[in-house]
């Protein structure tokens, strides 16, 4: 049976998303805390009602069969996920949509679109899956020299290609999606154990090139961990790194390019490190009293080098929001596992760090306690979230995440300060107060990296405007505090000013050297990471 299409208008596949009582309690919700009866309701237009400029360039003959310019694949091929791609997607504004979107089947017919572009003097946009949440995938071309844009899809390229047991590692093709490389990787009992929130729907080529955040709250916490080799197509030709456990042979290629978000090559493959896949779990949820009491927690795990696999926090709100909680406490969901021994030594002493700053855990007698009660309630709402932008939009409500990284001493001045700076700019730009919670995604024993969600009631034919201002005021007070623009979103346009002021500007430099060298018509996702 052919696999439904992903939606040109929303997070899946056709067909896909809330069910009616997940959409009921949500606007309930969002009732509650605006105070209003009802929303202001929109649709995105149907596909057929979306207007396209005609295509200003077609493919040579040799590629013709690769390529498309029909309406749902340009459409498709126009924004990512976040919130102002939805917000300009549900306006019907597709001006910037792709002239061709390309779907090449291997390397070869990567670097003919590549020499292709170079020709034609259009913009080459490497796409995995479209998950991106930071404008990394959009062909904008204005102010650049390419007078057409070409989206380049490597879905095609989906194959664990050769596995390693010995080295446990595997030859992986970067267009393969998530559950794809798991189920490839199964049948050798091995795992590449790396579950962003957007796994079912992104790529492995994707997540290198945006330096990915997965599963594990603590040690392997980005792809950048798991790579042991790249091979990368660019317009000056192939890039091919060593495949090696490590080295100290100068400064490292792969690092160049994870990370590079598209500007500097398209990953067509990679050498991934493996891990048994896990046999022995434990786990569960401790409640706290405050959010900050949480904190201490988490550091004194992270501290003892413990290392779990979860160890997320949430506070009151955040636990209410997504039914871990009831808002009168703070939860810590946290969960061990390993391929090779029994846990429940490290899981206990982790509770004995909570315990040392109020934690309580949940009663639970278990095996599979890291699937039910606060836990379990965290993981589907996690799983779940992603669905629900394309029906909140609808009704002008803007929910929207933005994360970041700050050392242990900073965090509590830091959080505070972004907390309040966020409320305040939801106050201004909406006339009406909003809510700001946060969680921490990962930890590390210098550090963690909270993750805020924040919630307004917007104004249909405002809604960019509204959430511009309140990104901002965000992404202002998150450098100011000293933090970082992304711990592991990415940068892509909607981060780029405040990468600009985070980045040393020697380094910026030297980036743009890089992009000359192997990019020298600068046709690479342009915009992205540097100016064009």
């Amino acid at each position: 049976m052919a696999e439904r299409r992903l939606k040109h208008f929303g997070w899946g596949r056709e067909g896909e998303g809330l069910t009616a009582e997940e959409e009921s309690a949500a606007l309930d919700r969002y009732r509650r805390l605006f105070g209003v009866d009802r929303f202001d309701e929109r649709s995105p237009p149907a596909l057929s009602e979306i207007a396209l400029r005609q295509p200003r360039i077609t493919p040579p003959p040799a590629l013709a069969a690769s390529c498309s310019s029909e309406p749902y694949d340009r459409v498709a091929h126009t924004y990512g996920k976040s919130f102002s791609d939805y917000a300009r997607g549900i306006a019907g504004l597709y001006d910037n949509a792709p002239d061709v979107v390309a779907y090449p089947h291997n390397e070869a017919e990567v670097a003919a679109v590549a020499d292709w572009a170079a020709g034609a003097q259009a913009a080459l946009i490497p796409f995995g899956a479209g998950s991106s949440v930071v404008g990394g995938i959009e062909p904008a071309i204005d102010g650049t020299q390419c007078r057409a844009a070409i989206s380049l899809d490597l879905r095609h390229l989906n194959r664990v290609v050769e596995v390693d047991r010995t080295s446990r590692a595997a030859r992986i093709e970067a267009g393969v999606f998530g559950p794809a490389i798991e189920a490839q990787l199964k049948p050798h009992a091995l795992t590449l154990r790396h579950f962003p929130q957007s796994f079912e729907f992104s790529t492995l080529g994707g997540w290198i090139a945006t330096r990915s955040g997965g599963h594990f709250a603590t040690l392997y916490t980005h792809i950048d961990d798991l790579v042991e080799s790249l091979r990368v197509v660019t317009p000056r030709g192939l890039v091919q790194t060593r495949r090696l456990p490590g080295s100290g042979a100068g400064p490292s290629p792969d690092r160049l390019f994870i990370g590079s978000e598209g500007i500097l090559g398209v990953i067509t493959e990679a050498w991934m490190r493996l891990q048994d896949r896990p046999r022995f779990r434990a786990g569960g949820a401790v409640q706290f009293a405050d959010f900050l009491s949480a904190a201490r927690g988490v550091r004194a795990i992270a501290q003892a080098g413990l290392y779990p696999a979860n160890c997320r926090i949430l506070d009151p709100q955040e636990a209410h929001n997504t039914g871990a909680g009831d808002g009168s406490s703070a939860i810590m969901v946290l969960a061990f596992e390993s391929g090779d021994h029994p846990v429940e030594a490290w899981i206990g002493r982790a509770l004995e760090c909570c315990a040392d700053h109020g934690g309580v855990p949940e009663k639970s007698g278990s095996a599979d306690a890291h699937r039910e009660g606060a836990a379990g309630m965290w993981r589907n709402a996690f799983i779940r979230m992603p669905y629900a932008r394309e029906r909140l939009i609808g009704r002008a409500i803007i929910a929207d995440t933005f994360e970041t990284a700050i050392t242990w001493e900073r965090f509590e001045g830091f959080h505070n300060a972004v907390k309040t700076a966020t409320e305040a700019a939801i106050r201004e730009a909406t006339g009406r107060p909003g809510q700001v919670t946060c969680r921490f995604t990962h930890v590390y024993p210098d550090g963690p990296a909270p993750y805020f969600t924040f919630h307004a009631l917007g104004r249909h034919g405002d809604l960019l405007s509204q959430w511009g201002r309140i990104k901002s005021a965000a992404s202002e007070a998150l450098i100011a505090a000293g933090g970082t623009i992304t711990h592991h979103h990415a940068v892509g346009r909607e981060h780029r000013p405040w990468y600009d002021k985070q980045r040393p500007e020697l380094f910026a430099a030297a980036l743009r050297a890089a992009k000359r060298a192997v990019d020298p018509q600068g046709l690479l996702n342009p915009g992205v990471l540097i100016d064009p």
